[in-house]
């Protein structure tokens, strides 16, 4: 593995996350340079939030008044994922706002305690109809304090 460019943040360890999803690659994620593409990560990141968020009962699919937007993503590369691998994906919260949550991701071969790659991902919840921002629930505020660690 290359060391990180001196303006990027060293790669995450699973001790920084307090909450793991399991995600199995598929065949077509690949790409032809037999690696996972690049734009299949962010995939990734939204099943980790997204899984975490129906897991705690936090995210009704279809039934939602408040719905969650994503506004900014970024991911940072470290080690090339494959099919067949099977990844661990840790999560926890940098920020809460009012309305807003900005999720730390990082993503793990099995086995592997560094992350080959991570990033953030910023949902913005509003109401589902006029797009306006909704203030978080207590219930929802409650179970994202429980991603936090100290940074």
């Amino acid at each position: 593995m290359a060391s990180p460019k001196p303006d990027a943040k060293a790669p995450y360890t699973r001790k920084d996350f307090p909450y793991f999803s399991t995600i199995q690659t598929r065949w077509n994620d690949n790409d032809l340079c037999g690696h996972i593409n690049n734009a299949v990560y962010y995939t990734y990141f939204d099943t980790v939030v997204n899984g975490f968020l129906i897991e705690k009962g936090l995210l009704q699919l279809g039934q939602a008044q408040t719905i969650g937007l994503v506004v900014e993503t970024l991911c940072q590369y470290f080690a090339p994922l494959a099919y067949p691998d099977s990844i661990d994906a840790g999560l926890r919260t940098r920020k809460i706002g009012t309305s807003s949550v900005t999720y730390e991701i990082a993503l793990f071969k099995k086995g592997c305690d560094t992350a080959a790659a991570q990033g953030h991902f910023v949902h913005v919840y509003v109401d589902e109809k006029t797009r306006k921002p909704n203030p978080l629930s207590n219930q929802m505020r409650s179970l994202l304090h429980q991603l936090e660690t100290p940074q």
